[in-house]
């Protein structure tokens, strides 16, 4: 495993056990392929003193490369390599895999689903990824469309068995694994949402049960220590032009169903756009994983959008990156990864191809025109300078930590502190303390 150390778990580990005994205590789980987001989370993490937690999605990072283009080897290398950059210890960042099962290959037979799954799980535990959410919520080509729970946990013991055996024959740290899932599908909601009703409590404790009783029937029963997480649904989600925010008096029963497990605490997916009271309170009320992923390219088109508003007030066309018309070009010419997701009149779909909470533009972000512009719209205002009146008319926030000195006067790095503007109330949810302020 070239360039890859023992990956330690400690701080998580550590995370869970606090928690347990009663401390407030949670970590975020950045879920982004994109290299400015992950940097920005590694500064966020080197500013706190604390440790990353890094998931690449099974759409985003699988053994053929995802939409991504990478395999689970070198995303780790692409994390560690920023990390390194910045000083970062690599064994303060744990690498997680979510959603890993037949996701990607959901109109195959099951049979040929899950055996793509088992290569998957293979990849992301040799490659050191000590993290695993094994997901076998969803139905193939030849499945109901609902599964049993029994039906789910034993394809998720089947990835279990795989995982178990490759970390020993790696010689890498055996992972922790995430069990459960959340509804709707992972990455926000297609359909628009007036409410969500949280998972009942019950239905979370046959996830349990079904999982505990298919992990000993592989023989796998000692390994339910390290199952760290149960994912469901706290009644939080996005869609394109909403967000449904956490109700605490909603889970008044679901969120005691884990006091009898010593190891195991919640998973909240889809906690993007939540308000920072909301994600304390989440916190409180064990969930204390808290995934966020397209709230984060969200705040990253923002700065991004804010750059390419004020390169036109700079440059003449000619010499302009055009961000934005080519990245309206270049979704019109490749409408896979939104057409589907986006309904109504012309004018519509252009506002959420631009703006949507779902932000189904970060499918884009690694299209070779896209990325040559935005490269370039950097270029362009690090090369005549931002006037500080246009920061301060296009991104206020950045504008007054620059006047503080508390941030470097360059285009990227308005953009990664608009990202870590995103990361901030996370942050400041997952600790003991709360100061409910900022850093």
């Amino acid at each position: 495993m070239t360039g890859a150390p023992m990956l330690r778990v400690d701080g998580l580990a550590d995370t869970v056990e606090r928690h347990k005994a009663g401390e407030p205590v949670g970590v975020y789980s950045v879920c982004s392929a994109h290299p400015t987001v992950l940097e920005a989370a590694i500064l966020q993490a080197a500013a706190d003193d604390g440790y990353v937690l890094i998931e690449a999605t099974s759409n985003q990072v699988d053994q053929f490369g995802g939409y991504t283009g990478l395999r689970p080897a070198q995303f780790r290398d692409l994390v560690f390599g920023i990390a390194d950059a910045h000083g970062f210890a690599r064994d303060r960042v744990v690498l997680g895999g979510d959603h890993l099962g037949p996701n990607r290959w959901q109109r195959e037979s099951a049979d040929v689903a899950m055996d793509h799954a088992e290569t998957l799980i293979a990849a992301y535990v040799e490659a050191g990824y000590t993290k695993i959410h094994l997901d076998c919520s969803m139905s193939c080509a030849d499945d109901p469309a609902v599964l049993a729970d029994e039906v789910v946990a034993e394809r998720s013991a089947r990835l279990l068995r795989v995982a178990e055996d490759t970390a020993r024959r790696a010689g890498v740290d055996a992972p922790v694994y995430v069990i459960g899932t959340e509804v709707p599908v992972p990455g926000g909601a297609h359909e628009t949402l007036d409410r969500l009703t949280p998972t009942p409590a019950e239905r979370a404790k046959r996830t349990l049960a079904a999982h505990r009783a298919a992990f000993a029937a592989v023989g796998a029963d000692d390994v339910w220590p390290r199952v760290m997480a149960l994912v469901v649904q706290p009644g939080v989600e996005f869609d394109h032009l909403h967000v449904i925010d956490y109700e605490h008096a909603a889970t008044a029963e679901l969120r005691h169903v884990l006091d009898s497990e010593p190891h195991l605490v919640f998973e909240a997916h889809s906690t993007d756009y939540q308000r920072p009271a909301q994600l304390r309170e989440l916190v409180e009320d064990h969930w204390a994983v808290l995934k966020v992923g397209p709230g984060l390219t969200f705040a990253m088109r923002e700065a991004l959008f804010a750059l390419a508003m004020i390169e036109t007030e700079l440059l003449p066309r000619p010499s302009r990156s055009n961000l934005i018309e080519v990245i309206e070009r270049r979704m019109l010419a490749e409408p896979k990864y939104w057409r589907d997701y986006y309904e109504g009149d012309p004018v519509a779909q252009r506002t959420a191809r631009r703006y949507s909470y779902s932000d189904r533009l970060r499918y884009y972000w690694a299209d070779d025109e896209v990325d040559a512009a935005r490269k370039m719209l950097l270029d362009n205002l690090d090369r005549v300078g931002i006037p500080l009146p246009l920061i301060s008319q296009f991104l206020p926030l950045q504008y007054e930590r620059l006047r503080a000195g508390r941030l470097a006067h360059s285009a990227q790095a308005l953009v990664i502190d608009r990202v870590r503007d995103a990361l901030r109330p996370y942050a400041d949810a997952c600790r003991a303390d709360n100061p409910g302020g900022t850093r």
